[in-house]
């Protein structure tokens, strides 16, 4: 029974007395107390919820913007396929426009058949995106222009003899003009040559 006592009145260790207050019994917790510790747990709950709803919201934004990236690189892929698939099939009919290229030269597309298809297979072409460049008395450019023999001292110079016809498809260049260069007719002397010394 002393054990029992001690347990339940508690002795102050320095003076040996029971200690003040010792083996009252607390109240129960009155209603308005209950409600503070409901009200605080609530206000934690809430806290929690809003901690998880703004992670979860940052998660969805973050997926969201990682799908929208991958859509839009699958559409530039998939339109890179189809211009690179477009370039293919426009280069191997490259051949065809020269021969009738040839065949106009000899007159043989004034009439018949063969021009409605040449006039044809032209204008599909030009409506995929293909145009020739490379027409005497352009400026020679090095980036579409092929030069295999040049006159002149190279001072300004221009597209003198087309041999071959150079092809773009829009902006992507598909075959090089194979030309002839010449320097341009009426240039001005250039400082320091020995023109302008005399």
């Amino acid at each position: 029974m002393t054990s029992e006592r001690a347990e339940n009145d508690p002795v102050d260790p320095e003076t040996g007395a029971q200690a003040e207050g010792a083996g009252e019994v607390l109240p129960p917790l009155d209603s308005e107390d209950t409600g503070v510790v409901h009200e605080a747990e609530a206000i934690v709950e809430e806290a929690s919820a809003a901690d998880q709803l703004a992670e979860r919201t940052a998660d969805l934004q973050r997926l969201q913007a990682e799908f929208t990236n991958y859509r839009r690189r699958v559409e530039r892929d998939k339109q890179a396929i189809k211009e690179t698939a477009k370039a293919s099939v426009v280069t191997e009919l490259i051949g065809i426009l020269d021969d009738l290229d040839r065949a106009r030269a000899h007159g043989d597309l004034e009439t018949g058949p063969l021009r409605a298809l040449a006039d044809k297979l032209t204008a599909t072409l030009t409506g995929l995106g293909l145009s020739d460049f490379g027409a005497e008395g352009d400026d020679f450019d090095p980036s579409l222009h092929e030069a295999v023999q040049h006159e002149g001292d190279g001072n300004d110079p221009v597209l003198g003899t087309v041999m071959r016809k150079g092809y773009k498809l829009g902006d992507r260049v598909l075959r090089t003009a194979m030309v002839g260069v010449t320097d341009r007719v009426g240039d001005a002397p250039v400082a320091g040559s020995e023109e302008e010394v005399k």
